[in-house]
């Protein structure tokens, strides 16, 4: 897919419209994490450059289309000119009269907040009169917020269609690191997806099973096809109604000759606490009380093997229970290995999906990975080969 970037744009002195994600953890009503602030600096930065007034829209929680004092996005100026290192204006509305007072009185270089673009009921129905509000105060509008590019809302996708349209930096930057992840890839390509539930991701099982060249499996949705495959379980969190579709997965990864990796020991616990006693097992032989919490070191070993035969790793989901000692140590040896390779150079290493970013956060690894994207369901969407309609608008 080609698109445009702000290389291919004249800023100087026009009203750039810049979807953003700033749906950020706040506590006491104070930014806790700034991270998809910081994200969003690079695209900012080149706008102001540019010569260009930086209107920013985004969303915040979920207000319904109501306005929720609680949702406001004002507590998000102050942080983000911290990070910025220069003002930040804020509007109290993002269409009509208010926004377009607001961004007049700025000048080129500036950069302004709207409110909550949630507020207004046609945000989410994707409404044309409301997108045309929106575009009514903007010369060119620049999409910056692939995690919310699976969404087909006004601001995320209709905007693309009433103005000159183009990829901000970060987007540019996710969108090349995926299509280097699967799109494009060198091979030989690992997967790796972990979580709970393989009810949650039969979509992306199904498609990554037609791709990649192996997919390791971890995590609770493990437990449902050792499940399939005849293993004893034990009491282990397990969606036994789901076993056929595990045997579907595995007979469609056979005829695409996907390997597939599934546990050859794990890691069990009678209960699921800090510091619980831990023991390996060899696959079958888990007593009725125990519960599966962790993948065994050689599941570990092995795994770090195919990432050493491999050229592209793809990665969502932990390996097990890795907010919890001693059933970390699965996610953090993968995650480490992965990390080396990467580092010195030998494996394109891409991952994504909120639980895989707290994971390698706590392995403290983020920084040596190819690419970490912060998004949770358009990268998953994405995995699953799905087309994003914010992306898909941005199209040449």
């Amino acid at each position: 897919m080609t698109f445009k970037t702000l290389d291919d744009a004249d800023l100087q002195g026009r009203r750039a419209l810049v979807r953003v994600d700033f749906n950020v953890p706040m506590h006491d009503g104070q930014v806790s994490d700034d991270t998809r602030l910081k994200a969003a600096v690079p695209t900012i930065a080149k706008l102001r450059a540019g010569g260009a007034k930086v209107v920013l829209l985004a969303h915040f929680d979920r207000p319904k289309g109501k306005v929720v004092p609680e949702m406001s996005l004002a507590p998000i100026a102050p942080a983000l000119a911290k990070v910025l290192g220069a003002p930040v204006a804020f509007g109290s509305d993002c269409v009509g009269p208010a926004a377009a007072d607001a961004i007049a009185a700025i000048k080129a270089g500036d950069v302004l907040l709207l409110e909550n673009v949630r507020f207004h009921a046609g945000e989410e129905k994707n409404d044309p009169e409301f997108a045309k509000a929106l575009a009514a105060n903007g010369d060119l509008y620049v999409n910056d917020a692939f995690s919310a590019a699976h969404r087909a809302h006004a601001s995320t996708e209709g905007l693309a269609h009433l103005l000159p349209a183009y990829a901000g930096e970060q987007m540019r930057l996710e969108l090349s690191a995926l299509d280097k992840a699967l799109g494009k890839p060198d091979r030989p390509v690992l997967g790796i997806v972990g979580g709970s539930k393989v009810s949650t991701k039969l979509d992306l099982l199904s498609h990554l099973v037609t791709k990649l060249d192996k997919l390791a499996i971890g995590g609770g949705m493990a437990n449902t096809f050792l499940f399939a495959q005849g293993h004893e379980v034990g009491a282990s969190y397990c969606e036994k109604d789901m076993a056929e579709t595990a045997r579907e997965i595995i007979r469609v990864a056979g005829q695409n000759n996907c390997e597939l990796l599934l546990p050859i020991d794990i890691v069990v616990a009678e209960v699921m606490q800090p510091g619980a006693a831990a023991r390996v097992r060899k696959l079958g032989a888990v007593d009725e009380h125990e519960r599966i919490l962790d993948a065994g070191p050689e599941t570990v070993e092995r795994l770090n093997k195919a990432m050493d035969a491999s050229k592209t790793l793809i990665w969502n989901g932990p390996l097990g229970v890795f907010e919890m000692p001693p059933f970390d140590k699965g996610t953090m040896g993968a995650a480490h290995h992965a990390a080396e390779l990467a580092k010195a150079g030998r494996l394109v290493a891409v991952a994504g999906g909120g639980d895989t970013v707290a994971a390698l956060n706590a392995a403290g690894v983020v920084g040596d990975f190819t690419f970490v994207s912060t998004a949770g369901g358009a990268f998953l969407e994405w995995m699953e080969g799905k087309e994003l309609p914010g992306v898909a608008a941005l199209s040449k």
